[in-house]
């Protein structure tokens, strides 16, 4: 297996080129009505920008998924307390100072004048009617269990008691799901993938379903009106046609680059490219309660089987780093031990030790991009070579995410991005996030226990042990193969200014505008 030096020598090479950083449908949703006074024609292009992107949005609520598509909407919409930088440390953002009282109490003090959409101010009734709302949402559940009482103190003041010591409060409070909004909305039962109202620097406008969504810049968004004012997001599923789409003008930027168009894009004087080694693995999924797929010995046999940087080239044209272990290899906690690589003989002694017939297998590998299909048709080829007969099904985002969510599946192409190790294991394997992000069903009262005892553990050293410890047996169990983490890019006309990427992906719009 090759050494992590073939991601060095690629960054290396690609920093010649790029500026590195660590069908339309008919169905119409209800848009906003204009405001008064607002023109009908549409912006300059000097004051909007037209993006791609390959998936759909599942919910434009910010509880009503854990997707990165949505995550992009509700970045526009929304604000949550805190935010995360570009080194994916949580920042204040409504919040203007906090302390922590005691292990289990923190007082919060929000900014004063920060409005809605709607017009109305937030305040902290706001945040106590959002925090207890989110909490009866299963799809984001590891991120508000923490929370188990929000009290008003006055206008502005709020203090959040946890039920024990928390190490991810305020990192958990920068997520989506934790994202303030109208107290008389939520209390009206307001549909917020319909009209998702909130203090984001962005107000939605209209979403047709399966072509695109707009929106336009809240003029008194609290850190200052966005310079773009109006934005349509396209939904261009195929990589070759985004490409093509950016190539000829008719979008502006790419948030999913086919990573086999990066030479080409890169080539072209009118586009700028960048890129970033993501924080989020992608694996073959399986489900540990399908037949045969049950047996610890035949997804340690499917995992040794695979070559994973005959995948990397394949799916990714060689812009990715192998992945053997079952966490993110550039996040503090990760470890190899008990993990297992390409090894294709003893692929073969695992899978005669698990007892299973290999033919007796069976494996649908469901994928919802052309990069995991790619992925998948170089899996199906290796595990031919131990006897298992997979096949590749397509489907698009939101059937792809609601059949491996509810555990209809064997086999599919996932990955979850994160920035945190601990917000990782919690999404990916402990078992309250069965139903949400812990697809492969994974049932461990000792990796839980390992999981739990990191939340509750504040001296950062310790807890990174015992999130090494956890890795440790995540790679034991081999829940899922592990294939890579990739490298990320994106693209966009020259001209734009303000483009910022984090390792996760994260990109805050508001900041982007052309160049006079």
């Amino acid at each position: 297996m090759k050494k992590r030096t073939r991601l060095g020598a690629f960054f290396c090479a690609l920093s010649l080129s790029l500026a590195m950083l660590a069908g339309c449908g008919n169905q119409t949703e209800p848009s906003l009505p204009a405001r008064a006074g607002e023109p009908e024609e549409p912006a300059s292009p000097e004051d909007s920008i037209v993006i791609a992107a390959m998936s759909e949005p599942p919910s434009l609520s910010p509880t009503g998924h854990s997707s990165v598509a949505g995550d992009y909407m509700n970045l526009l919409t929304y604000s949550t307390l805190f935010r995360l930088d570009m080194e994916m440390n949580p920042q204040l953002h409504l919040v203007e100072e906090y302390e922590a009282v005691n292990d289990t109490l923190w007082r919060f003090k929000l900014r004063e004048g920060v409005q809605f959409h709607d017009g109305t101010t937030l305040t902290a009734r706001d945040v106590k009617a959002s925090l207890d709302w989110a909490k009866s949402f299963p799809q984001v559940k590891r991120y508000t269990d923490n929370v188990q009482e929000v009290q008003v103190v006055d206008e502005y003041t709020f203090e959040i008691k946890t039920a024990r010591p928390s190490a991810t409060l305020i990192s958990d409070l920068s997520f989506h799901a934790n994202s303030i909004l109208p107290k008389h909305l939520i209390d009206s039962g307001n549909d917020f993938s319909k009209n998702p109202v909130g203090s984001g620097p962005y107000r939605f406008r209209t979403w047709v379903l399966g072509d695109r969504l707009e929106f336009e810049a809240f003029s008194d968004y609290f850190l200052g009106g966005p310079a773009i004012s109006h934005m349509v997001w396209k939904i261009i599923p195929e990589g070759e046609e985004r490409t093509a789409a950016l190539e000829n003008g008719d979008v502006d930027f790419l948030m999913d680059v086919e990573n086999t168009d990066h030479q080409r894009l890169t080539q072209n004087e009118g586009i700028e490219v960048t890129g970033f080694l993501s924080t989020g693995p992608t694996w073959l999924m399986l489900n540990n309660e399908v037949a045969g797929l049950d047996n610890i010995w035949v997804r340690r046999a499917i995992n040794a089987a695979i070559d994973r940087e005959a995948v990397i080239d394949q799916a990714l044209g060689g812009l990715g780093q192998a992945a053997i272990g079952q966490a993110p290899f550039n996040l503090p906690g990760y470890s190899e031990e008990n993990a297992q690589g390409y090894d294709l003989p003893l692929a073969r002694e695992y899978m005669e030790r698990s007892g299973v017939k290999a033919q007796d297998i069976g494996l649908s590998i469901i994928c919802s991009s052309d990069t995991k299909r790619r992925a998948a048709q170089v899996i199906v080829q290796n595990l031919a070579e131990i006897g298992i007969e997979a096949k590749v099904e397509s489907m698009d985002l939101a059937t792809y995410l609601a059949t491996t969510t509810q555990g209809n599946y064997s086999g599919a192409i996932g990955s979850y991005t994160t920035s945190t190790m601990l917000g990782y294991m919690t999404a990916v394997f402990h078992s309250k996030s069965i139903g949400s992000v812990n697809k492969t069903l994974l049932r461990s009262d000792e990796l839980d226990a390992l999981i739990d005892q990191a939340q509750e553990t504040t001296d950062r050293e310790q807890r990174i042990a015992i999130l090494e410890q956890a890795c440790a047996l995540a790679n034991s169990l081999c829940t899922q193969a592990p294939l890579y983490q990739p490298v990320e890019l994106r693209a966009y006309k020259k001209g734009l200014q303000g483009v910022e990427v984090g390792p996760s992906g994260k990109l805050y719009f508001e900041n982007i505008s052309w160049a006079a």
